[in-house]
């Protein structure tokens, strides 16, 4: 049997933060990367768009496993910003992303703590402006029941970790929801036990989702 995927922690869209510290500005650039080389383009297209200043320095984290991590601290003493970075990516779990810190010197010394604290300041802010989602393996479970048996449905959903797509409303109620790969088995479990038996259950092939604006988002499904 295949190993389930798990839950992955990735950015959805990028985004960008500044911070400013004795007159040097900081401005982190965040950007999903699906592979190096995709990296290796968004720090060069970073570098470009900041020709003029005097360090962008990187970071980034690709796999499933977090195979891969790179990071460089473009010219700023070494540890000091490159290695922060990435380990602000790496304390929150993410994968399959990238972080460029661009930095424009203000004439004002930071010292090696300094420079520390704010290279993960500015990752943070830039995290914080940008789109992050929970990915996992999902199926899509399509239930009919009788109108009678509807208020015991919705409340088992609003119970779990299931997520409501679509109703439609003909002589019994149909609906469509997205459920946890992991959990298929405990939920139609729960659902039989619900209607007693009555609920007819079909599930579709697995996906691979995540829940943003409140709405079921489905990704291509990964070798």
């Amino acid at each position: 049997m295949a190993e389930m995927r798990k839950r992955l922690k990735t950015v959805y869209i990028g985004g960008e933060g500044e911070i400013l510290e004795k007159k040097s500005r900081f401005i982190a650039t965040v950007r999903p990367v699906g592979s190096e080389e995709e990296a290796a383009l968004f720090i060069a297209e970073t570098k470009k768009k900041y020709w003029d200043a005097r360090h962008n320095c990187s970071a980034f984290i690709i796999g499933n496993n977090q195979e891969i991590s790179r990071c460089s601290d473009d010219g700023e003493p070494p540890q000091t910003a490159g290695r922060p970075m990435l380990d602000v990516l790496l304390g929150e779990e993410l994968h399959n992303t990238a972080v460029v810190v661009t930095r424009y010197f203000g004439g004002v010394l930071l010292g090696t703590g300094g420079l520390v604290r704010a290279y993960q300041r500015a990752v943070q802010e830039g995290l914080r402006n940008s789109t992050i989602i929970d990915q996992r393996p999902g199926r899509k479970l399509r239930a009919e029941i009788d109108y009678t048996l509807l208020g015991k449905l919705q409340y088992l959903i609003a119970q779990n970790e299931i997520a409501w797509m679509d109703t439609l409303y003909t002589e019994r109620v149909e609906f469509l929801c997205m459920v946890p790969a992991e959990r298929q088995t405990e939920i139609e479990k729960k659902m039989v036990e619900a209607t007693g038996g009555k609920a007819r259950i079909s599930w579709e092939e697995e996906v691979e989702y995540a829940i943003i604006d409140k709405k079921v988002q489905i990704f291509e499904k990964k070798a």
